[in-house]
């Protein structure tokens, strides 16, 4: 029996027991399934946390305050305390302090009521300078963004985020008109396009955007004092490079150490290495559980191939009586529970697929597939047919012609 043979028949015996075979197929089914679809879904994962800080800028470092502590030893978290301040960003805005960084860009954040006509709606009231749309990689879907000019003379200027303008004015262009924050009336000179990203838990469409200088006269603040310095190095080769100069010079600065530093830098790649870390982790963990599906769809198969081993024993004796070789016997039930394994993959692969396009919309998760995984689920499906269709095929392929014959 040559190859074209055996192929032919392993594929009879599958098809003359249809149930049985659907069923065998099942838990390899389920288990590639569920394998393409865990995978997927760290994969969408880790992509949309690299997309969302790849939003908040480019090459970006971020500079914050370190903690506080009160007269009382009361100690506050991270970013409480006020050691950061206009003239730090100054500095490290200097090229011949810090060559690597090419904008800086200082901000205040304070949460507040922003009020239009009779609606009102509470937001982040943020104050920065000219370089922030840059450095934070925004866009403007109309008017645009304040001047050097409306900086330094601390403008009754704003501009708000895409959210905030929804909230506050649901007719007309937000553009003209004024709102009310702190008791000041604020023209809206233009709206922020949509970012969908969030550097603190809030998102980035919902806040309002004022000149520094008008920010610290809302707040009544005389303190050069600032909340986060954004800081965008000059090209993502030179961002390490940018860090070590930022970090010395605002050591140096503050009169500390390194090690004894009152202010922290984190940057994008440490921000998408935390978050991807978790993700892995889940990842690892929930593709553990689907493998054990495929095993015990593995052991569904061996199960089926010593049953049908057993029903068929007179055709065995027959065919070795007919002069068939162990190996051609053995070749038979392994060729079968190839095409169990095989086919259960396919399946398995099929059903991953429809459940990438169906899944996302319902549960507002991407999933993105992996070339590299669905290969490895199909070698994996066909695999787990060879090597538990090894026994029965051996044990089939051991029988003697004259006890397979005399078998009832």
């Amino acid at each position: 029996m040559n190859w074209a043979e055996t192929l032919r028949a392993g594929a009879e015996a599958v098809r003359a027991h249809r149930m049985r075979s659907l069923l065998t197929m099942l838990g390899i089914v389920i288990g590639i399934a569920s394998v393409i679809l865990t995978v997927g879904f760290g994969q969408g994962a880790q992509d949309k946390v690299r997309d969302q800080i790849d939003a908040l800028g480019s090459n970006l470092l971020i500079v914050s305050p370190g903690s506080s502590t009160d007269s009382g030893g009361m100690r506050g978290g991270f970013g409480s305390a006020t050691t950061l301040t206009l003239d730090d960003a100054t500095a490290i805005a200097d090229r011949t302090a810090v060559p690597d960084v090419s904008r800086v860009a200082p901000t205040t954040s304070t949460s507040t009521a922003v009020t239009a006509g009779e609606t009102n709606w509470t937001t982040s009231v943020v104050g920065t300078t000219t370089d922030w749309l840059d450095v934070r990689a925004r866009t403007l879907t109309s008017g645009r963004f304040f001047t050097a000019d409306e900086v330094a003379s601390g403008a009754k200027v704003v501009v708000l985020g895409p959210d905030t303008a929804s909230e506050l004015f649901s007719i007309g262009s937000p553009v003209g008109q004024t709102v009310t924050v702190g008791g000041q009336q604020l023209t809206v000179i233009g709206v922020l396009d949509s970012s969908g990203s969030s550097d603190s838990g809030s998102t980035e469409d919902d806040q309002a955007v004022v000149p520094i200088s008008t920010a610290k006269a809302l707040t009544g603040s005389t303190s050069g004092s600032v909340s986060t310095i954004y800081v965008e190095a000059a090209s993502s080769g030179t961002l390490s490079a940018a860090y070590q100069e930022v970090q010395s010079l605002l050591a140096t600065r503050h009169g500390v150490t390194t090690a004894e530093a009152d202010f922290s830098i984190s940057t994008q790649e440490s921000l998408v290495e935390t978050a991807n870390s978790t993700n892995k982790t889940l990842t690892v963990l929930l593709t553990g559980i689907a493998a054990i599906s495929l095993l015990v769809g593995g052991v569904g198969v061996m199960n089926i191939m010593l049953v049908s081993v057993t029903e068929r024993i007179r055709e065995i004796g027959l065919r070795k009586a007919l002069g068939a070789t162990p190996s051609v016997i053995g070749r038979q039930f392994l060729v079968e529970a190839s095409m169990l394994g095989l086919a259960g993959g396919v399946v398995g692969v099929l059903v991953g697929v429809v459940g990438s396009w169906v899944l996302p919309p319902l549960i507002d998760q991407p999933v993105t597939l992996s070339l590299l995984a669905t290969a490895a689920a199909l070698l994996t499906a066909l695999a787990l047919g060879v090597g538990f269709g090894v026994y029965p095929a051996s044990r089939a392929a051991r029988l003697t012609p004259i006890d397979a014959l005399r078998s009832e």
